[in-house]
């Protein structure tokens, strides 16, 4: 269906003819009626490349969010390994291949700030975090070797292929980057052209967000989807199956169970369920009046309060989580919930206030009242 393409495209970094050989050629055929292609330029200002090697969806956000990041990087050191692996690729072309010593004595010379000593495990580690990202999105094929060998030992060698896909990551820059000092510089340099039209950035996050929200800088985009939101439904519903919630502050677009557009809460993950069964909690309080809802619908609790929440949560319903969580300590538990929960713009934490955003009012969990927590205790 032609749904299928968008969600498809919308979904994936790309596709890669050498991995996705019967996907690629289908998409292509599909993309040459125009249709798609017009959507995404004209509705949310996104380019299409299509070429021997690969499709891509040149996917540049109007407002860059937190869960835009490379998830699997933790430590900004991965970035600029990264970057320089994309650099080391410029100079080499598709099927070539290469031994990741050569890339890591070329990553030595060019990076700056510090002296990277690969016999320091730190430095492999991160090293291989990057190298698996690369074959894993589809960048490198490894032809022999594994990195394993070099997380015991910084002379293990691997030998990698340059698929040739590693020129089609980075968006190309209409100008030339090497002024640019900070992200504000991105953002004025490339994302002009979307700005004027508000439309697209409207669309766009609707689409891309967990939720919009009324603010001062969003109050003149908020007020045109709530004018326009029957056109808007109309348009999205037509390539989505989906329904678009306006309320007074904020505005949602809901997925139906057969549409899948990229990363969706929830998931299915026993993470999602402690944030869904928290979200209870939540809104048991609310209903209650032990938090109250302020005029702009912005919960801020102190981080203590919200820490109790969580250990409720976990009192009250743990028992029923999968192993792996039921061995965690709280504190585990609760880093790994408020990360997650900060990563899907759910919770913002602002010194020792936690903020809610509403979409954590949207949807909740609730065990079956026949399903029996260990111990014996009806939930």
């Amino acid at each position: 269906t032609k749904m299928n393409v968008l969600e498809i495209l919308l979904n994936r970094r790309w596709i890669l003819k050498s991995r996705d050989r019967e996907l690629y050629y289908q998409v292509k055929e599909k993309l040459a009626s125009g249709e798609e292609k017009k959507f995404l330029r004209e509705k949310l200002g996104y380019q299409v490349i299509v070429n021997p090697y690969l499709i891509k969806v040149e996917k540049m956000p109007a407002v860059p969010e937190n869960w835009m990041g490379i998830l699997d990087f933790k430590e900004p050191v991965e970035y600029v390994f990264f970057c320089l692996v994309l650099m080391f690729l410029e100079e080499k072309e598709a099927e070539e291949q290469f031994v990741l010593s050569e890339l890591t004595e070329y990553v030595q010379s060019q990076y700056e700030g510090e002296q990277i000593d690969w016999t320091v495990y730190r430095y492999r580690r991160h090293m291989i975090k990057v190298m698996k990202y690369c074959t894993a999105c589809g960048i490198l094929n490894i032809d022999d070797g594994s990195e394993e060998g070099f997380a015991r030992d910084y002379t293990g060698e691997v030998l990698y292929e340059n698929t040739g896909a590693s020129r089609y990551f980075m968006k190309n820059f209409t100008q030339d980057i090497m002024g640019y000092h900070s992200p504000e510089d991105f953002e004025k340099g490339e994302w002009i052209d979307v700005n004027e039209d508000r439309g697209i950035v409207r669309r766009q996050r609707l689409l891309m967000s967990m939720g919009m929200y009324k603010d001062s800088d969003s109050e003149e985009d908020f007020a045109y989807v709530r004018n326009y939101r029957n056109m808007i439904q109309g348009e999205l519903s037509e390539l989505f199956d989906c329904e678009l919630q306006v309320h007074r502050n904020s505005a949602f677009l809901i997925l139906n169970e057969n549409s899948h557009l990229g990363r969706c809460f929830p998931e299915e993950n026993t993470l999602s369920d402690i944030v869904l069964l928290f979200n209870r909690i939540l809104q048991e309080k609310l209903q209650t009046g032990e938090i109250q809802v302020p005029l702009d619908e912005q919960i801020r609790i102190p981080r203590e309060a919200f820490q109790r929440l969580a250990e409720e949560c976990r009192e009250r319903f743990g028992a029923a989580w999968n192993k792996t969580y039921r061995e965690m300590t709280f504190g585990e538990i609760y880093r790994e919930m408020a990360d997650y929960m900060k990563e899907l713009m759910l919770i913002e934490e602002k010194q020792d206030e936690i903020v809610i955003r509403q979409a954590a009012g949207k949807i909740m969990g609730v065990y079956p009242a026949d399903f029996v927590l260990e111990g014996g205790q009806n939930e």
